[in-house]
């Protein structure tokens, strides 16, 4: 191993600006992380009132929909990215020639 290390400014990167960059590349990542909280939140709040439901269905119930929406927002990123690389540039650049 050298010694003379290289390093560059990505890993001086902090976890605020590396998030904001992320989002930039992807922006449904933000949109699933914040819906994945909501969907948590909401059913820790409703935790108290679960009435007559067994605790783990109710986890289940909660583990579930929190997947849900962060798969539906990582396959509306796809479909986004698809529509951004292949479908907009061969519709709108041909208009151009």
């Amino acid at each position: 191993m050298s010694s003379d290390n290289q390093w560059s400014a990505d890993e001086d990167e902090g976890q605020l600006s590396r998030l904001i960059r992320k989002s930039r590349d992807s922006p449904f990542v933000p949109i699933g992380i914040a819906g994945f909280v909501t969907v948590v939140s909401c059913g820790l709040y409703k935790l108290k009132y679960r009435r007559d439901q067994k605790m783990s269905i109710h986890l289940i119930h909660m583990r579930v929909a929190a997947q849900g929406f962060v798969v539906g927002a990582m396959t509306l990123g796809v479909l986004y990215s698809m529509y951004k690389d292949y479908i907009r540039p061969r519709f709108f650049s041909e208009s151009k020639k």
